[in-house]
């Protein structure tokens, strides 16, 4: 589960006073130690009782043109911080299961009853209510390929709320977690930690009653933008893409290149070319989504199509991965 972290004594912060210790200590997200070290700090937020309500009055005056302008994450977040490349602060409301937007809106907006994990790693504190309920789990993302239907190796630890005052952090590709309503409408407060790797770190929704992953939850922004080059950038998109599917480091990028490249109706020298190219690829999910999404079609293609005797374009549109 998270692990627990002692809040410490020390008096009532301003958010400006958090965010300015923040600014000036140098911490890695990445090291469990160094972002630790920051709790007792967002306890101290905790402490004081006034500055979220007075936020939020101000905030309402201002017929909400603030989180308006800068908040992408949804109803269920107050941004306090925005992101700035190492850290965001933020307030999250969980309303319980009788109270009126949960009846008019359901479970989803508040994502309770889905099962995932953390591609960063955040600090959390109970500030208001009883605290929302989890059913914690743990298991070693870095060690899962990513895969739908994937043994996950869950391990079950309790179920548990944020009580008030509580004080835990979230480690990340490690701690997984159900979110269940409080008994009573509650508030945390949220440091999440922040690095230019974390969207190429993948984050899962899992089956909790198989123990399996169910699907990845995770896109970069340059994901979107492959498919689109491929289809609509001529020549340019094409190599660009296949650039991508020799050199990219991440698998899921490739994958989506390779994706990519079999949507775009290739030629039956390029079909055959997208196989030679990603045999050796060393994600078994890469080769995969190349065969599956060639075998799909090839009931509309003829044997000739498929394996025409002259291959000689094959080199020049897609050469071989380290050519």
């Amino acid at each position: 589960m998270p692990r627990l972290i002692e809040p410490g004594e020390d008096a009532a912060i301003t958010l400006e006073e958090l965010a300015d210790r923040l600014d000036s200590t140098p911490f890695d997200p990445h090291d469990e130690e160094s972002f630790a070290a920051l709790g007792p700090l967002l306890a101290r937020l905790g402490r004081n009782r006034h500055f979220l309500a007075d936020l939020a009055i101000e905030e309402l005056k201002l017929r909400c043109a603030r989180q308006s302008a800068a908040n992408g994450y949804g109803p269920q977040v107050f941004l306090l911080r925005p992101p700035n490349g190492r850290y965001v602060i933020r307030a999250n409301f969980w309303p319980a299961a009788d109270d009126a937007v949960v009846q008019a809106s359901g479970t989803a907006p508040f994502f309770y009853g889905l099962p995932h994990d953390h591609n960063f790693p955040f600090l959390t504190y109970g500030y208001l209510g009883p605290g929302y309920w989890s059913d914690y789990f743990e298991y070693d993302g870095r060690a899962v390929s990513g895969a739908a239907g994937i043994d996950a190796g869950l391990r079950f630890v309790e179920r548990s709320r944020l009580d008030p005052g509580k004080l835990m952090l979230y480690r990340m590709q490690r701690d997984v977690h159900v979110q269940l309503p409080p008994d009573r409408f509650s508030v945390s407060l949220n440091v999440l930690g922040q690095h230019p790797s974390h969207p190429w770190i993948d984050q899962y929704r899992f089956d909790i009653a198989r123990g399996t992953i169910a699907e990845g939850l995770t896109t970069a922004p340059s994901e979107g933008l492959v498919t689109l080059a491929v289809h609509l950038g001529g020549g340019n998109g094409l190599d660009l893409a296949a650039h991508l599917l020799r050199h990219h480091p991440h698998p899921r990028m490739r994958r989506t290149a390779a994706a990519a490249l079999v949507s775009a109706n290739a030629s039956a020298p390029d079909r055959r070319a997208l196989l030679e190219l990603t045999a050796g690829d060393r994600d078994s999910q890469v080769r995969l989504t190349v065969h599956s999404e060639l075998e799909s079609g090839a009931h509309n293609r003829s044997d000739a199509d498929q394996f025409p005797a002259d291959s000689g374009g094959v080199a020049r549109r897609f050469p071989r991965r380290g050519a």
